[in-house]
């Protein structure tokens, strides 16, 4: 295992009601800017009980932030922030409005163009605070330093991170996530599933804690995923699953060891040129990612056989390959499609994905094997 310094001090409120206790939770003197998406905070309940538990504040809204949040949308909630003058920012949505929320934080006081802080990652020197009322179970945002953020008139997404857009705290209520689509749930599930995954399946090096709990961690989001969607109003399948996607990125499992994030890397090309959601580009790929890498990750794959799908009879290569099988059929047992043409994608469109990372100059994987070229071919075989 390699030396690390590691700090979170995201405080969580969990549980029944928690979003009650934002009074407690923000300075009793803040101007608060409350940052929301579409609109289904107001049907679930979660606006009115926000809006409740800070009567007492003054109060702005800023509402629209997209399912992959645009740098322009952001931008003109930066404007508003100013001209309002907040000195707090509340989140109250799932990972896209949090990723939002810690860039606005960023943007408002940054010195200069704040795309350089993701085209160029320029140092961030202060942040306005943040605050979370979470309301979908996928991204671990509100528990972490990272967002990804996505430029239309670019057509790019990249990501940043700074322990300065830390959250101050984040209210986690699972009851508020009865009313999701059941496609939404799936995506959450499957962006949780594979947070853990890219921090574990790379190679090994005698991190028995991180490796343990990363194993757990898988097995939960699992077995609990795919009862949600046959049980939706089942508070402890909800509260598991929650608290295992804020675990699966809060940074405890990466510790120490090393990560193959090329999943996702590729994956914001996806989102970028055709839009697909977060979670539906990490399914197509890391089936592909694991078939392309599969002897340098052959040891840990086995080892997710094993331990998450079951998997122990049959020689090494008949495991790695039920392995990758079982992964993939998990994926679209959760409702998602796990190739390119079913989104209609095809061949001759695999140039165009794979001219970002080139440009990029991005070496993707645990050791930088994956260039642009091997990104092309793990496309390809997920045509």
């Amino acid at each position: 295992m390699n030396n690390f310094e590691f700090c979170n001090p995201v405080k969580v409120v969990f549980g029944k009601g928690s979003i009650a206790r934002l009074s407690s939770l923000i300075p009793a003197s803040s101007s608060v800017l409350l940052i929301y998406g579409k609109g289904s905070i107001k049907t679930n309940g979660v606006y009115n009980q926000v809006k409740e538990a800070l009567k007492d504040y003054q109060v702005r809204e800023f509402s629209g932030i997209e399912a992959n949040p645009h740098y322009e949308t952001c931008m003109q909630a930066v404007e508003l922030a100013k001209r309002e003058k907040v000195d707090f920012l509340l989140a109250a949505g799932g990972g896209s409005v949090i990723d939002a929320t810690k860039f606005i934080a960023a943007a408002v006081y940054f010195e200069g163009d704040p795309w350089n802080i993701l085209s160029r990652g320029d140092t961030i020197r202060r942040t306005m605070p943040i605050g979370v009322v979470l309301t979908l179970a996928a991204t671990g945002s509100e528990t972490n330093e990272r967002a990804v953020i996505s430029r239309v008139s670019e057509g790019r997404k990249l990501n940043f991170a700074s322990p300065l857009v830390f959250p101050r705290f984040a209210v986690m209520d699972p009851e508020v996530t009865y009313s999701l689509p059941a496609c939404q749930v799936a995506n959450g599930v499957v962006d949780s599933f594979i947070h853990v995954i890219e921090q574990y399946l790379t190679y090994p090096v005698n991190a028995k804690v991180q490796d343990a709990f990363a194993e757990s961690l898988m097995c939960v989001i699992r077995t609990e995923g795919l009862k949600a969607l046959n049980q939706p109003l089942d508070y402890d399948i909800r509260a598991n699953l929650m608290w295992a996607a804020a675990n699966a990125l809060n940074g405890w499992i990466g510790q120490g060891v090393p990560q193959d994030w090329s999943s996702h890397r590729i994956g914001y090309v996806l989102t970028a040129q055709f839009g697909l959601a977060h979670a539906e580009t990490l399914a197509v790929i890391l089936p592909g990612v694991m078939q392309y890498m599969q002897n340098e990750k052959q040891e840990k794959i086995l080892r997710l056989g094993a331990v998450v799908f079951g998997i122990t009879g049959g020689g090494t290569e008949e495991r790695v390959e039920k392995t990758i099988t079982a992964v993939e059929l998990f994926f679209r047992t959760m409702g998602l499609k796990t190739r390119l043409h079913e989104y209609g994608i095809k061949e001759t469109d695999l140039d165009a994905l794979t001219r970002p990372v080139d440009q990029s100059g991005w070496k993707l994987s645990e050791k930088g094997h994956i260039d642009a070229k091997a990104a092309r071919e793990i496309l390809s075989l997920r045509l």
